[in-house]
């Protein structure tokens, strides 16, 4: 099983997470933690795996 690491601020747009309604989880290819703020999560900005480069919605 994958941990993930806390992180502080979001992936997408280094906002720091502190409103309810973020989220964690680990990469689908290589486990490394993303962090998606609200607004970010539903605007479906991109995000880019900071280890491997994966691309996601």
């Amino acid at each position: 099983m994958t941990k993930t690491k806390a992180i502080e601020n979001c992936t997408s747009c280094n906002v720091r997470l502190v409103e309810a309604g973020f989220t964690r989880f680990p990469c689908p290819t290589c486990g490394e933690t993303i962090a998606r703020c609200v607004k970010c999560r539903k605007q479906a900005i991109r995000y880019i795996c900071p280890n491997c480069g994966y691309e996601g919605p």
